[in-house]
């Protein structure tokens, strides 16, 4: 459980480096835009490849159709209240749009975002008592345009410094515990339930990435964005599969 909690908070701990280098200088938008296209290829790569043929070699097609197909649900039923009240909409932004937005509805909205990440680490530890380094890299690669691009956005709409610091280690803190809380849980569960709910996690990062990273990196970087996410796909297919 432990190495479960420290791997996740290794990985959410990039969203305090993307808020270092956010503070330090100015990004162009097109620039956050790339990152985050070349996250979300790294992304795909390692679910598809890596964490949904290991949770169909566990349980079987039906098994994973139902995990994806529940987590996406899930995940936009969330997603969609948070939206609602207009709290946490923005989170991501960086235009200064989270301006009048509540703090909580962001904090909330950015922990919706990284807790599926940190389900599939506790889970594949449980599995083989190591995780798949293309999965890691992929997760650290992208939280850093995440916290860059919300940062941004955040410092614009009044946030102090400390005020962002706080956020994101709080978020990184929540990570580690969903790690850790997931592999407990789990640890006397049988191969399919814990197949069905790397699958289920699965879905619910693929509908984060089409909902809310892959159109905000288009919107920033245009269609160079595609290039770089067919990248980040390769980079993630050439750390799983070799």
């Amino acid at each position: 459980m432990l190495l479960a909690i420290v791997l996740a908070f290794l990985a959410a701990s990039t969203l305090l480096v993307g808020a270092a280098l956010a503070m330090a200088r100015h990004w162009s938008t097109r620039t956050i835009g790339l990152i985050a296209g070349f996250g979300v290829g790294a992304l795909i790569s390692s679910l598809t490849l890596d964490l949904t043929e290991s949770a169909f070699a566990e349980a079987g097609a039906p098994a994973v159709a139902l995990g994806l197909a529940a987590g996406a649900i899930v995940y936009s039923a969330g997603n969609w209240a948070l939206h609602k009240g207009g709290p946490g909409r923005h989170r991501k932004r960086s235009g200064g749009q989270q301006e009048g937005a509540g703090a909580l509805g962001i904090v909330l909205g950015t922990i919706l975002d990284g807790i599926p990440e940190s389900i599939v680490i506790g889970i594949s530890l449980l599995a083989s008592e190591a995780i798949g380094l293309s999965f890691l890299i992929a997760v650290a690669i992208s939280n850093l345009p995440e916290a860059m691009s919300a940062t941004t956005g955040l410092r614009r709409a009044g946030w102090s410094a400390a005020h962002v610091y706080r956020l994101w280690a709080g978020v990184a803190l929540v990570s580690a515990l969903s790690a850790g809380l997931g592999y407990l849980l789990l640890a006397d569960a049988p191969p399919g339930l814990t197949a069905t709910i790397e699958a289920f996690a699965a879905g619910a990062i693929l509908t984060m990435l089409a909902d809310t990273m892959m159109p905000e990196a288009f919107d920033d970087a245009g269609p160079a964005v595609g290039l770089a996410t067919v990248l980040g796909y390769a980079l993630g297919a050439l750390l799983t599969l070799v």
